[in-house]
């Protein structure tokens, strides 16, 4: 069946770093782009990055660019945000999602808590 899977949550240092995966199965992941989002207690969701299917194109938020890197390797059917010089803020989970923009079929993984703390 298809499957989602963010792993690489935890407790980061501020300055510090953390990568997070996101592992899929059940579907031709080569075929799909994938986002990060990230929403904290009481705040909407924010998309964080993006890559298109082949990883040749990125984006970001402007609270991450320059911190942040995107990247996939899809003969592994994974993709990572790494994050670099975190930043002490609010406890929020991460989720990546897989699109095939060419029928707009989404999936969603099931989230990673992240926490910025000293």
């Amino acid at each position: 069946q298809v499957q989602l899977v963010e792993s690489g949550g935890g407790l980061g240092q501020p300055g510090g770093s953390l990568r997070l995966s996101c592992t899929a199965s059940g579907f031709t992941f080569s075929m799909y782009t994938v986002s990060w989002y990230r929403q904290a207690p009481g705040k909407e969701r924010e998309l964080v990055a993006f890559i298109t299917s082949a990883g040749d194109n990125t984006n970001y938020a402007d609270s991450v660019k320059g911190r942040f890197t995107i990247s996939r390797v899809n003969a592994k059917s994974t993709a990572y945000l790494q994050m670099n010089s975190l930043k002490p803020e609010a406890p929020a989970v991460y989720y990546c999602t897989a699109k095939w923009t060419l029928t707009g079929r989404l999936y969603w993984g099931q989230g990673t808590q992240v926490t910025v703390s000293s």
